[in-house]
């Protein structure tokens, strides 16, 4: 398909979309000191969003569907500020993994481009493993003014579950994309990312 602004929009919008969902009602929360965290899989439609739009849409896509999230429930209505920067960076890593380091719109053999989704989504989501509860602190003990030991209790609950959905979201990206992939390309809605 032609690079179609309009359509990636819609589909940047269809994908922030599934990323509310997933997190709002397919997630197990997790009450800790000083909040709550969730395990869920909000964070694999980010990726999955920049492996099919590039990174700049598929960040927009994570940051826009989960900060309406945390927007819209009161639970996580603080976090918002540091949802929407750190899920543009993971669309931002997974699209530079995929498109300007492997060039997975191009073609190329199945397993190459199994490989470089496997490697986009275990990078970005391997790095909000590691920005998710190192921010969290900061942003709950600088800005919230939340005690430091509480917000260090929160960091290491934060960070296992933010591992648990890495690993999981990693598994969905991978086999969705590469699932959608071949029935993109046959409808037409296939971008070719440069």
């Amino acid at each position: 398909m032609k690079d179609n602004a309009i359509t990636k929009v819609v589909i940047t919008g269809l994908m922030a979309a599934l990323c509310y969902v997933a997190f709002t009602y397919i997630k197990i929360p997790i009450p800790v000191p000083g909040g709550t965290t969730a395990l869920h899989i909000g964070n694999a439609f980010c990726v999955l969003a920049a492996l099919l739009l590039g990174g700049v849409y598929g960040g927009l896509a994570g940051s826009i569907g989960m900060t309406i999230a945390d927007l819209m429930d009161p639970t996580y209505v603080t976090s918002a500020p540091k949802t929407f920067i750190l899920k543009f960076c993971i669309g931002l890593i997974a699209g530079f993994i995929a498109h300007k380091v492997a060039h997975i719109t191009e073609d190329h053999p199945r397993k190459y481009v199994v490989k470089w989704s496997l490697i986009a989504s275990v990078v970005s989501l391997g790095f909000n493993v590691i920005a998710d509860p190192i921010v969290g602190y900061f942003y709950k003990n600088y800005i919230l003014g939340v005690p430091s030991e509480v917000a260090k209790i929160f960091a290491t609950w934060s960070a296992g579950a933010t591992a648990i959905n890495a690993v999981v979201g990693t598994v969905v990206v991978v086999v969705v994309y590469n699932a959608l992939r071949p029935v993109l390309k046959k409808a037409g809605f296939f971008f070719q990312i440069k």
